[in-house]
C-alpha cells in the first residue's frame, strides 16, 4: 500500500500532526491495525495535549490570573484521555455516572472533578456527594434533589451555580438560571445552611470571545451578591467552546463556501443532492484559537464599562463596580480563579479514524459511490458535516482494478442518506475495495459523541500509542 492524494472537489486540506504523517506513510502498520481491530478503528496519540494545554496556560500567565483547566471528558471516551489529562495536571469535567466512576477509578482526585451533566441521575448525584465532587447545578429542582441526598448527617454539598447569562446580545439558553433567580432560590434559609457555593459556571454556544467576557462579568456580579449571603465562591467556570482550527488555509475554507453558494440548484459537483449544509457547521478554519483567543477574552472590557454587573438584594440591577476594568483585572481584584472546560481544543492533533473500502459502485442514476466499512455516526459530531479531506492509502495488492474519478463516501446503515461525508471527493489515482481511508483529527467529539451500534454493528475499537506501540485502550477491555 501507499498513501495517495484524495481531496474534495473543492479541497479542504487537513492539518496533520507528525505522528499522523508517520502512520499514514506506513501502510503496513495501517493494515495491521485494521486486521487486529476491525474497521473502523479510532487511533489516538495524546502527545499534542500538552502543547494545547500550554497555549492556554501561557496566555493566562501573561495576564497574571489564577487559572485552571478541566478536560471535558465527554469529548472522548477513552481512558487514555483521562490519563493524559492527569499527566498535564488538568482537572476533569464529567457528564455522566460512568464518566465519574471511571475518573475516580483512574485516580483523579475528587477536588479535581466537576459534574456538569445536563440531566443528573440520582445515582450520579449520590456518588458525587459521597465522593466530595463539585456539582454544577442547573436549576432549583436539581439543587433540592441533591440536598435530599446529603442525608440526616448533611454531607457537604459543594456546588457551582450554572448561570444563564442574560445579556441582550446573547441568545436564550436552556442551561442554568438567571442571577436574580439563583439569588431568590438561595434566600431560602434551608438552602443557605445546606449548600456551599464553590463557584459560578456557565455554558455558551459559539466561540465568540466577547460573549465569554460578558459571561464572566455577570458571574462576578453574582459572586458579589453571594458573598453578602455568606457564601465564599472561589471560581468562575466559563465552560468549553475554546476555538481550534482543523485547516491551515483560510482561502480553501472561504473558497469552498463561495463555490457552494454559487452551485446551481440540483448540481452535485460539490455536495450530495446539492446540499448547502445550512448554518449548523463547525468553523473548521479559525484564525484565533486557544491562547490568542483566551488573551482576547481576558483583555476585553465589556460594553457596559465593567465586567462586573452588580445585582442589589432588592432584585434591581445596581451600578457597575470595577468600572473600566478588563476581565483579567476584574478577576484579580475579586480574587477569583477562572476555569475552562475544553474538550475539542485539548484533543486537537490527538486522533484519527481509519476505515477500509468495501466497494465501488454507482447510484441508480450513475453517480459514483465508494462504500466504507463504517457508519456515519463514527465520524460525526452535531455539526452538519465533517469538512476535512480524508487521506487515501492504496492496498499493495488490490483485488480489483481501481476506479479513478470522483465519488461520494457511503456507509453501512441501510438508509438512503447514509453519507459518511456529504462532500464529493476526487480519486485521481483511483480507489478499490481493500484500500484504506483515514479521517484526520477526529479525537475531539467526532469519534464518540453520536456513535451508534445500530444493526448490531460493533462500535469502533480505540487504540492509543503507549510510547512503544499501538495498544487497545482500557475502555474497550472493560
Amino acid at each position: 500500500m501507499m498513501r495517495q492524494k484524495m481531496s474534495g472537489t473543492a479541497p479542504l486540506s487537513a492539518r496533520l500532526e507528525p505522528w499522523m504523517e508517520d502512520l499514514l506513510n506506513d501502510p503496513q502498520q495501517c493494515r495491521a491495525l485494521l486486521d487486529a481491530h476491525g474497521s473502523p478503528v479510532n487511533i489516538h496519540h495524546f502527545g499534542a495535549m500538552g502543547r494545547n494545554v500550554g497555549e492556554l496556560r501561557s496566555a493566562a500567565a501573561t495576564h497574571g490570573i489564577d487559572f485552571d483547566i478541566y478536560f471535558a471528558r465527554k469529548a472522548n471516551k477513552t481512558l487514555g484521555a483521562i490519563d493524559q489529562a492527569l499527566r498535564e495536571d488538568c482537572g476533569i469535567d464529567v457528564a455522566s455516572l460512568n464518566e465519574l466512576r471511571q475518573c475516580l477509578q483512574r485516580g483523579v482526585p475528587a477536588e479535581r472533578i466537576i459534574v456538569t451533566a445536563a440531566v443528573k441521575s440520582t445515582a450520579l448525584l449520590k456518588l458525587a456527594i459521597e465522593s466530595g465532587v463539585t456539582i454544577s447545578v442547573d436549576n432549583e429542582d436539581e439543587l433540592r434533589d441533591a440536598l435530599d441526598l446529603t442525608g440526616a448527617q448533611r454531607l457537604p454539598l459543594n456546588v457551582a451555580l450554572r448561570l444563564a447569562v442574560s445579556h441582550p446580545s446573547i441568545p436564550p439558553t436552556r442551561f442554568g438560571l438567571r442571577a436574580l433567580q439563583w439569588l431568590d432560590v438561595l434566600r431560602d434559609s434551608e438552602l443557605i445552611s445546606g449548600v456551599q457555593v464553590a463557584g459560578i459556571h456557565f455554558h455558551l454556544n459559539g466561540y465568540e470571545a466577547r460573549a465569554r467576557a460578558i459571561g464572566i462579568g455577570e458571574s462576578l456580579g453574582l459572586i458579589e451578591q453571594l458573598r453578602q449571603l455568606g457564601h465564599a465562591p472561589r471560581f468562575v467556570d466559563m465552560g468549553g467552546g475554546i476555538p481550534m482550527s482543523y485547516l491551515d488555509s483560510a482561502s480553501q475554507w472561504e473558497g469552498f463556501w463561495t463555490a457552494l453558494q454559487n452551485l446551481p440548484a440540483g448540481d452535485e459537483a460539490l455536495t450530495w443532492k446539492s446540499d448547502r449544509l445550512g448554518a449548523g457547521v463547525y468553523p473548521y478554519h479559525q484564525e484565533l484559537v486557544r491562547g490568542g483567543w483566551l488573551d482576547q477574552v481576558l483583555s476585553t472590557v465589556p460594553d457596559n464599562g465593567s465586567p462586573s454587573v452588580q445585582v442589589e438584594p432588592s432584585g434591581q440591577a445596581g451600578q457597575p463596580g470595577l468600572s473600566g476594568q478588563s476581565v483579567a483585572q476584574a478577576l484579580r481584584a475579586a480574587q477569583i480563579q477562572l476555569r475552562c472546560e475544553p474538550g475539542r481544543s485539548l484533543l486537537d492533533g490527538c486522533g484519527l479514524t481509519l476505515a477500509e473500502v468495501a466497494f465501488t459502485k454507482q447510484r441508480s442514476d450513475g453517480v459514483p459511490l465508494v462504500g466504507l466499512h463504517m457508519n456515519r455516526t463514527q465520524c460525526r459530531s452535531t455539526s452538519a458535516d465533517f469538512l476535512l479531506d480524508p487521506v487515501l492509502v492504496h492496498a499493495q495488492h488490490p483485488r480489483r482494478a481501481r476506479t479513478a474519478g470522483s465519488a461520494f463516501l457511503v456507509g453501512a446503515y441501510c438508509i438512503e442518506e447514509e453519507l459518511l461525508l456529504r462532500r464529493r471527493f476526487e480519486f485521481p489515482a483511483g480507489v478499490t475495495a481493500g484500500d484504506l481511508v483515514a479521517f484526520p483529527n477526529t479525537a475531539g467529539y467526532l469519534m464518540h459523541i453520536v456513535e451508534s451500534a445500530s444493526h448490531q454493528l460493533p462500535l469502533a475499537a480505540n487504540v492509543l500509542w503507549d510510547g512503544g506501540g499501538w495498544v487497545l485502550d482500557d475502555i474497550d477491555q472493560m
